[in-house]
C-alpha cells in the first residue's frame, strides 16, 4: 500500500491518567480528526489546565492540519474530555457514539446535577453503529463496542482502528467493565469482532499503564492480541468473564470518576453552580 493511501496517526500520551489521545489525518488533503483529547484537571484545586490539548493544537499548526472532527469513544471515567475546548478553538464539530444517551440516563440520577439534558444535544453529532464521516479522502466509520461502557464505540479509518477501552496492550490484558453500564459478556463479543478485522489492521488502544515501568505503548496488532494478550490466551467466553470479574473486584474506582463523568456527560463542559449557574472551576490556558 502506498504511504499516501494510509492515514497518518499521531499519538499523545497523557502520563497522569495513562490515556492516549490521537490525531488521525489524511497526508494528502491535511484534514484530520482528533480522538479522545484530555483536559488536565487538578483534583486538589479543582482547576483545569489546557496544556495537553494545547500540545495537540501546536501539532496541528506545525503540520498545517485542518480539523474536521473532534470525537470521543465514550464518556470517560478517568479523565476529563477536552472536546468542548478544542471545538471552541478549532470550530470543528464534536461527536460521540449514540450510546451516550444510555449513559446520560444511567448516571444522571446518580449525580442529580440537573444541568445537562439527556438528549445528546451537547455534541454536534451522535454516531450510530455503521455511521460514517469524511476526513479528506478517508471514511471514518463508528462501530458499536459495548462492554467497558454501554456507550463505547470504536473508530475505523483506513487500516487504523481506534479501539479505546476494550483491549489494552497484550501485557496489560483488557479493560474493566464493572462500572454501571459495563458488561463482561458484551466486552468479550466486542473483542471478538475486533479480532475479526483484517490482519493488517493497526490497533490503537486508549490507555497504557506501563506494567513493570516499561515505556508507554499504544499501537498493537490483531496477531499480537490473539496470540499473546494475557486475558485472552486459552480463554473462552466463560473463563474470560470469570477472569474479568475477578480482576474488576480488585480494581479501585478511578480517582476522577465523579468529576469526569459529570463533565464528560455534558460534552466536556464544566458543571454549573447550583446557586448562580456560573462555572465552579477555573481554567488555565487559552480556554475562553
Amino acid at each position: 500500500m502506498d504511504q499516501s493511501d494510509t492515514p497518518s496517526v499521531r499519538a499523545f500520551y497523557h502520563k497522569l491518567s495513562g490515556a492516549v489521545q490521537y490525531v488521525v489525518s489524511d497526508p494528502v488533503t491535511r484534514e484530520c480528526a482528533i480522538i479522545d483529547p484530555v483536559l488536565d484537571f487538578d483534583v486538589a484545586s479543582t482547576h483545569f489546565c489546557t496544556g495537553s490539548a494545547d500540545t495537540i493544537l501546536d501539532y496541528l499548526c506545525t503540520n498545517s492540519l485542518r480539523t474536521r472532527w473532534i470525537l470521543d469513544t465514550h464518556a470517560h471515567t478517568d479523565h476529563v474530555s477536552a472536546s468542548s475546548y478544542l471545538g471552541q478553538v478549532t470550530k470543528a464539530p464534536t461527536g460521540i457514539g449514540k450510546g451516550v444517551l444510555k449513559m446520560q440516563s444511567l448516571w444522571n440520577d446518580i449525580f442529580k446535577v440537573g444541568v445537562h439534558r439527556g438528549d445528546g444535544c451537547q455534541w454536534d453529532v451522535l454516531l450510530d453503529h455503521g455511521d460514517s464521516l469524511k476526513i479528506g479522502r478517508f471514511t471514518l466509520t463508528a462501530v458499536a463496542a459495548p462492554g467497558h461502557s454501554s456507550g463505547s464505540v470504536s473508530y475505523l479509518v483506513g487500516d487504523a482502528a481506534f479501539i479505546h477501552d476494550t483491549l489494552m496492550m497484550p501485557d496489560s490484558g483488557t479493560s474493566r467493565c464493572d462500572l454501571p453500564g459495563g458488561n463482561a459478556i458484551a466486552l468479550w463479543h466486542t473483542i471478538q469482532s475486533i479480532l475479526r478485522l483484517p490482519q493488517a489492521t493497526r490497533l490503537f488502544v486508549g490507555h497504557d499503564y506501563r506494567p513493570n515501568g516499561r515505556k508507554a505503548r499504544w499501537q498493537t496488532s490483531i496477531r499480537a492480541q490473539a496470540g499473546t494478550n494475557v486475558d485472552l490466551v486459552g480463554k473462552d467466553l466463560a473463563s474470560f468473564v470469570a477472569l474479568r470479574e475477578r480482576k474488576d473486584r480488585r480494581s479501585p474506582l478511578p480517582q476522577l470518576m465523579l468529576a469526569a463523568l459529570q463533565i464528560n456527560l455534558d460534552g466536556g463542559r464544566p458543571p454549573l453552580s447550583e446557586t448562580n449557574h456560573s462555572t465552579s472551576v477555573q481554567y488555565h490556558g487559552i480556554f475562553q
